[in-house]
């Protein structure tokens, strides 16, 4: 410990005080520090970030007491398996922020100072927060997303590098695939034959249909990414998907944002903070004002985002009546937006807390076609009746008494053939 901290108590072999213990992580190393009751510093100790490693500290913080809790830096990083280690040896963990910036001006930096600092937010109850787990079908979706998200970037990548070389390609190359556009193009350049060479001519073609193939293959690294995430958010909430404006990768971003333990999040108005949704205070005297947040889980924010544009753009009932009521009090479309972003991280958190929640008879449907597999546009080919009727029917726009009787039935006998078939296999 530094020279300006407490000095260090020795514990005897009888005594079993409370504790508190903190850890700065690295990949290599871990760092703990214990401190009693009041913040004084007990001991602290460098351990292997290795599985042996783990199993010493968890030895460490027993041999000086009774654990009351841990704080750790970076659950969800380099002290991702220490978190797993100390929670199933019974230890109550919480994630701490890093060192705060004014006591490390007053005190320095170092591994032993971190740990420390770590030990006293625990000790306090300041600057601490409940962990995610990461044992679930969350944790999943949370790998998932990170892939889909390198995996479409990479893809923007390829078609602009492709657009950039036929901009500049000569003549005889641009008018080869002057007519395509979108997929069209990627399908003819993978189709295209360069001949063999060095020269610019053959270097553009080779390049171009290079990129193609790779473009081909992140859409269907794409393609088998949306589909696992579609199997498992369909599992583990089936509510949330069949909410309006609600698919696959909007629901997995949200699941990732709470984690598998939705608990740790105990109201909307945390929630809503967590997504950035929460306005701040920034009044003074006798002005009283909010102002924009722009902390919070910028991926659950967007998700929000997207979810209040698509009832918008599909006119949902309850958005259509709110925007016109709020538009007449003279809010303007931005604020609206906002408002209504609050409201959908408040009906949200209700699906994610209780996802067994009953749901309107479309909604209801809608689930039930997803767990089956079956997109849109087939059902609504097999029910012969217009696309946009049964999507109205299943986000809950209207009611539609004939089509629930003729597409429950019909997803009654889907049902039972997707039973027969996996009996067969």
């Amino acid at each position: 410990m530094a020279a300006n901290a407490s000095p260090r108590r020795t514990v005897s072999g009888g005594d079993s005080p409370t504790i508190f213990a903190g850890v700065d992580t690295h990949k290599d190393t871990h760092h703990v520090a214990i401190v009693d009751e009041l913040g004084r510093p007990i001991t602290d100790r460098e351990f292997l970030a290795v599985g042996s490693g783990y199993r010493r500290i968890v030895e460490f913080l027993h041999e000086h007491g009774i654990v009351e809790a841990i704080g750790v830096e970076g659950t969800g990083s380099y002290g991702a398996e220490l978190t797993r280690v100390l929670t199933r040896a019974g230890i109550r963990v919480l994630e701490v922020a890093h060192a705060n910036r004014s006591e490390r001006r007053l005190r320095g930096k170092s591994d032993p100072l971190d740990a420390w600092q770590a030990a006293l937010a625990v000790a306090v109850g300041k600057g601490i927060t409940t962990p995610k787990q990461r044992d679930g079908d969350v944790e999943s979706m949370r790998v998932l997303l990170a892939e889909r998200s390198s995996a479409t970037k990479a893809r923007t990548a390829s078609i602009n590098q492709i657009h950039c070389l036929l901009v500049s390609a000569p003549e005889d190359i641009r008018k080869d695939f002057r007519r395509y556009n979108g997929d069209k193009l990627v399908s003819a350049l993978v189709r295209s034959r360069p001949s063999a060479g060095t020269s610019p001519v053959s270097m553009i073609r080779a390049s171009a249909k290079r990129l193609a193939q790779r473009h081909q293959t992140l859409t269907a690294d794409i393609t088998q990414i949306d589909r696992q995430l579609s199997a498992l958010t369909s599992r583990q909430n089936p509510a949330l998907m069949a909410a309006s404006g609600v698919g696959p990768v909007v629901a997995a971003h949200l699941l990732a944002t709470i984690g598998d333990n939705p608990g740790r999040v105990a109201t909307k108005a945390q929630f809503a903070a967590l997504c950035g949704v929460a306005p701040i205070p920034a009044s003074s005297g006798t002005r009283q004002r909010f102002r924009l947040s722009r902390g919070g889980d910028r991926q659950a924010n967007a998700a929000l985002h997207r979810i209040v544009l698509l009832r918008k753009r599909h006119k949902e009932a309850r958005t259509m009546a709110y925007i016109a009521r709020r538009t007449a009090e003279g809010l303007s479309d931005r604020d609206i937006v906002r408002c209504l972003k609050r409201h959908v991280a408040n009906e949200i958190f209700a699906l994610l807390t209780d996802p067994d929640v009953a749901l309107p008879n479309g909604p209801r449907l809608r689930q039930r076609r997803q767990t089956l597999g079956v997109v849109l546009t087939e059902a609504a080919n097999q029910l012969n009746v217009p696309y946009q009727r049964l999507r109205r029917f299943e986000i809950g726009q209207r009611a539609d008494p004939a089509l629930e009787m003729t597409f429950s039935t019909w997803l009654d006998t889907r049902s039972r053939q997707h039973e027969s078939k996996q009996i067969a296999a």
